[in-house]
């Protein structure tokens, strides 16, 4: 008589996880403690395979998507060309930055018409990715299997807001200034995280050059950096969902299971 060994509470804590829903919208296999699943991790990696095999012809249509995803990822590529250009002339400095400003709009040569690409285009994305996500809600996109995607949008869409927010105080203008004070102000009412995430934003009691310096660093380096990489992972797994829309492609277990209907039934005959 064969007993069936008993799980230890590890092993019933991982198979719990790995068969619950938060684990198969993210990683949609098991444990790789199989070949299989081994198998399944590396052809699902997001950087060893950033795009499928093959993508339907359904996912591609201008027309039904509205193609807000792709404006807004050339919006993002035009605000990194532009804003590159602008680095080469701006001086995170509270006695420079207005002056740089100034010197940009009148004295370097197309510098007028970059910053102003830089600014519209900042407004665009803005505008285009709200858009993008009223288009994804509507078309119920954000429903299973594609709730990772959406929670990765609903991040990519939060930072653009701070791109917008950051880059805002950088002409160091009466303007930027008092409406960057105003919204910093705001910080210590979040629940809980108030007083850090104010101090974290602000670095002091009011808005001075190390806000600026802060924002500086967080609009170049910090928040485009890692909207580039959540950026990746989102276009990604678009692909493997079959498209932002739609029914996705059946899994790899849905296509085992079917061959071995198949296989089961022309047994039979």
């Amino acid at each position: 008589m064969s007993t069936v060994p008993k799980k230890n509470l590890l092993d019933t804590a991982t198979q719990k996880l790995v068969e619950s829903q938060v684990w198969r919208s993210i990683f949609r296999h098991g444990y790789p403690d199989t070949p299989l699943n081994q198998s399944l991790v590396m052809m699902g990696n997001v950087f060893l395979h950033l795009h499928p095999v093959k993508v339907s012809r359904q996912a591609m249509r201008i027309t039904y998507t509205w193609c807000m995803g792709g404006i807004s990822f050339f919006l993002f590529l035009l605000l990194t060309i532009t804003g590159v250009f602008l680095m080469f002339y701006y001086v995170p400095d509270t006695n420079l930055a207005y002056t740089n400003i100034q010197q940009l709009n009148s004295a370097v040569y197309f510098g007028h018409l970059v910053r102003n690409m830089h600014r519209w285009a900042a407004h665009l994305m803005v505008v285009s990715v709200t858009l993008h996500m009223i288009r994804v809600f509507y078309h119920g996109a954000y429903k299973p299997p594609r709730e990772f995607n959406w929670v990765i949008g609903v991040l990519l869409f939060i930072i653009t807001l701070f791109l917008s927010f950051t880059g805002y105080l950088l002409p160091w203008d009466q303007i930027a200034i008092w409406a960057i004070t105003v919204g910093t102000n705001l910080a210590p009412y979040t629940p809980i995280l108030g007083n850090p995430v104010y101090q974290v934003l602000v670095a002091g009691s009011a808005v001075t050059q190390s806000t600026l310096l802060r924002f500086y660093v967080g609009h170049v380096i910090f928040l485009p950096l890692l909207l580039a990489l959540l950026l990746a992972v989102h276009f990604w797994r678009i692909r493997k969902d079959g498209g932002a829309a739609g029914p996705p492609p059946p899994s790899r277990r849905e296509l085992e299971a079917r061959a071995e209907r198949v296989a089961a039934g022309a047994a039979r005959q």
